[in-house]
Order: structure tokens, then sequence, then C-alpha cells
């Protein structure tokens, strides 16, 4: 996952694609994105984090498939990373999040900050799409 964990700080930004379920009808299902900018790798694995209070929250609960999308700025060069996500509650992996991405402690006072969700990303499959073409990473 490195190669895939560098690509996304290297951006600074990337979007997170969720599907909007929660409150909808399954013939009102919709898409939802928006950006994220904390990521961390540990023990091989990705994670991200949220406020168990937002939206795309309930939508990682409720239906646990994502996609991430991120552009390396004044280039073409940009990944898709397809995922599921796992709610992690250990406070151990939490603190890990809040020390590799500080910017978090705004908004997470401790690892144990009620509101602090932490997921790891699983059965990852990431793409770099280039100018040369697609290349599975």
């Amino acid at each position: 996952m490195s190669v895939v964990y560098d690509f996304l700080k290297s951006c600074g930004v990337f979007w997170v694609s969720t599907v909007n379920s929660t409150d909808c009808p399954s013939d009102n299902i919709r898409p939802a994105c928006r950006p994220f900018g904390a990521v961390a790798e540990y023990s091989g694995h990705l994670y991200i984090s949220t406020g168990n209070t937002k939206e795309v929250y309930k939508q990682f609960k409720n239906l646990p498939y994502i996609q991430i999308t991120a552009l390396k700025a004044e280039t073409r060069e940009w990944l898709r990373l397809e995922a599921t996500v796992e709610e992690r509650t250990a406070l151990s992996e939490k603190k890990m999040m809040l020390e590799n991405c500080p910017v978090l402690k705004k908004r997470f006072s401790s690892p144990d900050d009620p509101c602090f969700a932490l997921f790891r990303l699983n059965h990852c499959r990431a793409f770099v799409h280039t100018d040369d073409g697609v290349k599975e990473i």
C-alpha cells in the first residue's frame, strides 16, 4: 500500500465517494462525494477517519464500499482506489492516526474522543491513470 499512500499524501486532498442510501428508498440511491485530507498507513493498511456524527460515517456503516480518487497537482496523473471500510476502535490505532495526521487534533481532542471514528481500508484495488494508460498498483 505504500505506493498508494505516497500518492495520496502527495496530493494533499483526495475525494471519497460513497453510496448515499442511509435515508433514501432503494429507487433513489445516489452517490455522495467529499474531500478528505488525512490518511495514514499502518501494518500494511490505509486508514481514514471522520466524525461519527457525519453522514459519511452513516454511509460507511450502512454500505462499506468506497472509491477514492486523487489528482496530482499540475499533472494528468490520477489515482482511483476501490476498497471496503471497517471501523476500528483500538486506541493504539486511533493514536497512530492522530500522530500521523496532526491536523485531526483540531477536531478530535484525543484517541478516546467519543466522536472520533477510524476506518481501515480493506480489499483495496488501486489504479494509476496517466497519459500512457492505466496501471494497477
